[in-house]
């Protein structure tokens, strides 16, 4: 490995630098493309470092940004390009990420957020040190709905008329059934949750996903992600196995490990 190159100097009115991370400035590191192709660098302010690409303005500039982000294609792009940076950062040595889409038009205006913001980056890194982030979630065994074909709930009336009272009474039971696993489901995800805590840094509970970008049909009930000492990544990973087999009510997905996008946020607005 070898220290990073300093980034092109950004003068032209045209250019801007996209930031991917903050890490130390002695850090050495392969030189990598990021977004849109540009060799990336650093830009240095004392003892931290700013990791950054040239970009061009008029595809990346605010009005431009303001468009792109709302195109999913382009959007999915960017992020896997951005976090390619940072995971190929972070086998280097402690990484702060920094918020998609972060553009300065300077490398003045680059190392300007270093200094201003140079407590809370070295608090940060004191957080994350030796440290990686792993993500859990956890989705129902079983849906807590049932849905029924049209045609086999209309032969289902069909056959019932006359017997509207007890299709109400089956369906009521089914209601009750899927309402008793869906909290079954929950308990079980708070039990696993404060397992895995019990084995972490610390821990951030995030939205559960819709199934359209989770990608799985099955209901999620918990999306969480956990701090882990590096050292102590071996029995985290028991621990989601341990908790799998503890749990029928769930299916657990273990993700990592990853750059900790959860636990080293610092406001650094481009």
């Amino acid at each position: 490995m070898r220290p990073w190159k300093p980034v092109m100097r950004a003068v032209a009115e045209d250019m801007g630098l996209w930031a991917y991370a903050v890490i130390n400035a002695s850090t050495p590191m392969r030189s990598v493309a990021g977004i849109a192709g540009g060799m990336v660098g650093t830009v240095v302010a004392g003892d931290l470092a700013a990791v950054a690409s040239p970009v061009d303005l008029a595809d990346y500039g605010e009005d431009a940004l303001r468009r792109n982000l709302e195109h999913l294609p382009w959007l999915e792009a960017a992020a896997r390009a951005h976090h390619g940076v940072i995971a190929e950062a972070a086998t280097a040595g402690a990484v702060v990420p920094l918020r998609l889409a972060t553009v300065y038009r300077t490398e003045a205006g680059l190392a300007g957020m270093l200094v201003r913001n140079r407590a809370d980056f070295h608090l940060a890194f004191d957080r994350i040190q030796g440290r990686s982030e792993w993500g859990v979630k956890a989705y129902a065994a079983t849906a807590t709905v049932t849905s029924r074909p049209a045609s086999q709930a209309t032969t289902e009336l069909r056959s019932e008329r006359g017997s509207g009272a007890q299709y109400l009474s089956q369906r009521k039971a089914r209601l009750a059934a899927s309402e008793q696993a869906r909290k079954v489901a929950v308990a079980s995800a708070r039990d696993v949750h404060a397992m895995l805590s019990s084995v972490s840094v610390a821990t951030d509970l995030h939205q559960p996903q819709d199934p359209q970008l989770s990608g799985r049909r099955d209901r999620m009930i918990m999306n969480g992600t956990y701090l882990v000492d590096d050292q102590a990544s071996s029995e985290f990973t028991a621990a989601v196995r341990d908790a799998a087999v503890g749990s029928p009510a769930l299916q657990l997905e273990l993700t990592g490990p990853w750059p900790p996008y959860s636990f080293a946020a610092v406001a650094a607005e481009g």
